[in-house]
């Protein structure tokens, strides 16, 4: 499996046999056969080293080279969420049990790496489970950071399944018993379902008014921009479902390997990129995308930036009550099953979908800018 984005080294069992330097050509040689490994010895494993980029200095990270969840880091979320289908019309219950969430054990060829899994299965009151794990009350990171993942959507190849690295507010007014969605902000890293193979959605989520800070469900606005693997940037036209499924190990797709998925979160944007191309940058205030005076409206457009198409929208800060990517926000993976064209993103379960669906996530990593 190929390491794109971070160099790796490899821990070695070295044995061997001493030569005698004294001998000559008219010496008889003799080859000892190599040893053989201890049984009882476990194989040498491929041992991360984390990337130190120029400029940033690691803050957190979970490797996910070990055998169970860190409860210091993550913490399991379960059942169907506040309305019975986490708000995206989803047909899943998501569970703690290893068959959803699961890890794969480093070896001498592969990392390990978190598994979370969708399965076709009668559990409880639903049809399909899934993983939900989350960073809430453990760990949150804001502006100032960036914030990556390398993530191979493997079995994520049919309409109406999905997965998503994203990011959910974890702090609130003073004043406030708690801030409500979309008022507090949502950013999606890695958004990638089954019915749209080849591109990958990179949004942020807020709100037009403060509205009290209760749910309207008109009040809601939203910039996302797709990222096609091919070409590396974002598409001239956005795509629609189809092309599904592709074969395993489809170049220039979510499911073909792994790929790196970031966001880079400054005081007045949060620019995304994929495999380090950028191809989304939202920024926070009015005007400040596209040069224009400011004028209370929502603005978007694609340029150019060094030959490739990058989206440029604005603006989250519409009201001076909270300002939703000024703040802290934790880390949410979780997988699903789409329940509806419309609703869910991704779309409805196909009856030819096949599952477990498994997402393999080889790490998380959090760097402060310095």
């Amino acid at each position: 499996m190929k390491r794109i984005f971070s160099a790796f080294f490899m821990l070695a069992v070295l044995a061997g046999c001493g030569s005698d330097d004294s001998a000559t050509a008219n010496e008889p040689v003799v080859i000892f056969p190599e040893p053989q490994p201890d049984p009882e010895t476990p194989p040498a494993v491929l041992v991360p080293v984390i990337t130190q980029y120029q400029g940033y200095t690691l803050l957190w990270n979970d490797e996910f080279e070990g055998t169970a969840l860190d409860p210091t880091k993550w913490v399991y979320e379960t059942g169907t969420g506040v309305n019975g289908d986490f708000g995206t019309g989803q047909l899943d219950r998501a569970t703690d049990r290893p068959e959803n969430v699961s890890f794969l054990a480093p070896t001498a060829t592969t990392e390990g790496a978190l598994a979370i899994t969708t399965r076709k299965e009668t559990y409880m009151d639903r049809n399909y489970t899934s993983g939900r794990i989350n960073t809430n009350t453990k760990f949150s990171a804001g502006p100032g950071t960036r914030i990556e993942a390398r993530i191979w959507a493997r079995d994520v190849k049919y309409k109406g399944q999905g997965f998503a690295f994203w990011m959910m507010p974890a702090e609130k007014p003073a004043d406030q018993p708690y801030i409500m969605w979309p008022q507090g902000g949502e950013i999606d890293v890695m958004e990638y379902v089954g019915a749209i193979p080849y591109a990958n959605l990179g949004s942020v989520h807020y709100a037009w008014f403060w509205e009290n800070n209760q749910f309207q469900s008109w009040n809601h606005g939203h910039m996302g921009a797709y990222y096609n693997y091919a070409e590396q940037q974002k598409p001239n036209t956005d795509p629609q479902f189809g092309g599904w499924p592709v074969a395993d190990n489809t170049p220039n797709t979510g499911s073909g390997g792994y790929h790196l998925y970031r966001i880079d979160w400054y005081m007045d944007r949060i620019e995304f990129s994929i495999d380090e191309h950028v191809y989304h940058i939202n920024y926070m205030n009015d005007g400040a995308a596209l040069g224009n005076t400011p004028d209370g409206e929502d603005a978007k457009s694609t340029v150019s930036i060094n030959g490739k198409n990058v989206m440029k929208s604005e603006y989250t800060n519409h009201f001076n009550e909270w300002k939703p990517f000024e703040h802290k926000f934790y880390f949410i993976l979780s997988a699903g099953v789409g329940g509806n064209d419309t609703y869910s993103y991704g779309g409805a379960i196909v009856p030819s979908a096949v599952f477990p669906c498994t997402t393999l996530v080889d790490y998380i990593r959090v760097y402060n800018r310095n």
